[in-house]
């Protein structure tokens, strides 16, 4: 069966060489913590050739669909940014031109310039063939909901392509409240993928819910990974509590989610959070995806093993909906 997936990662050495030293410091990046033995997963990223592709293989995978892992363009101003964008996108066609049945792309943004976002956006779409683009998390410690992105969000929805909300590092001030204090690294762990990406990413939607984006971007459609990001099992008690403090919304909160996002299974590998995104979003707005190669294909392929799906539901689960919204060519 065809298998696409989609919240799975790359690099640009070349593009990404000019963001600068201070402000991947300033960002929080610091050298990743490998298992001994294990494969440091940053080393793969620049891979788009022959290991990439024998990995797919292995694991039935038939079509990634790719995006940014930063430090990138976000992280500087001006014409630098623009320019490490630029170099993302061009790279990242080059590899699809290579790759044409195996490979799609969501466009990167140089987010601090939003006028000329929109602009690479369009380019990336219109000229590029890129399916959607990618945020990850904050730009300069603001969400999409801030108004300075409103040209970004016009372009999406004009260019009817997803945006997809990818987490990224805590802000610096954050990580102090939240994180810090306790013992090795373990800060690191749940301020990351253990848990404040999620909750972050969750925050990050929800934001954009709250200050109308949605009311005003009727036509928006966002992704989320990682199995909804903890949303799925919080919608109820979202509706209740909001209920007296969002009466400036159209629709209750999680009408809105429902309507305008669709989740993919991204890094999460087990039966319980499926089930309740099953439960709340329904199979049609839920995608397969592995995050390769912080998850490995392999997980991927096990997980796809256990699902004990109708043969129509499988087909929709791994590659219906995805080819329909990216609108991916079989």
């Amino acid at each position: 069966m065809r298998v696409v997936a989609l919240e799975e990662h790359f690099t640009i050495p070349s593009a990404v060489a000019r963001v600068s030293e201070e402000a991947k410091v300033k960002r929080g990046f610091v050298a990743r913590t490998v298992p001994p033995g294990k494969i440091n997963p940053l080393a793969l990223l620049p891979d788009l050739g022959e290991q990439r592709l024998k990995s797919m293989d292995e694991a039935g995978i038939s079509v990634q669909v790719l995006s940014i892992s930063g430090p990138a363009a976000e992280l500087m101003e001006g014409q630098t940014g623009i320019d490490i964008a630029e170099g993302v996108n061009d790279g990242l066609k080059a590899a699809i031109d290579k790759h044409p049945t195996r490979y799609a792309g969501f466009a990167h943004l140089p987010l601090r310039s939003p006028e000329e976002s929109a602009r690479e956006f369009e380019r990336c779409v219109k000229q590029l063939g890129f399916c959607g683009v990618i945020v990850n998390g904050t730009t300069d410690g603001l969400f999409l909901d801030d108004a300075r992105f409103q040209p970004v969000l016009a372009a999406a929805e004009q260019l009817d392509v997803p945006v997809y909300i990818h987490p990224h590092l805590p802000p610096r001030s954050v990580y102090d409240a939240y994180y810090a204090g306790l013992p090795g690294s373990a800060g690191v762990a749940i301020s990351t993928a253990g848990w404040g990406w999620h909750s972050e990413t969750a925050i990050h939607l929800l934001r954009m819910v709250l200050a109308g984006i949605f009311d005003k971007h009727r036509k928006l459609k966002v992704i989320i990974g990682h199995m909804g990001e903890g949303l799925p099992v919080m919608l109820a008690r979202l509706d209740d509590v909001a209920a007296v403090h969002a009466r400036h919304l159209s629709r209750p909160i999680s009408q809105t989610i429902l309507e305008h996002v669709w989740l993919t299974t991204s890094g999460i590998f087990t039966q319980p959070p499926l089930v309740a995104a099953l439960l709340t979003f329904g199979l049609d707005r839920i995608m397969f995806s592995v995050d390769y190669p912080y998850a490995r294909n392999e997980q991927g392929k096990e997980f796809l093993r256990r699902l004990d799906f109708s043969p129509a539901d499988m087909t929709k689960f791994c590659h219906g909906t995805a080819d329909a919204l990216l609108k991916l060519k079989a």
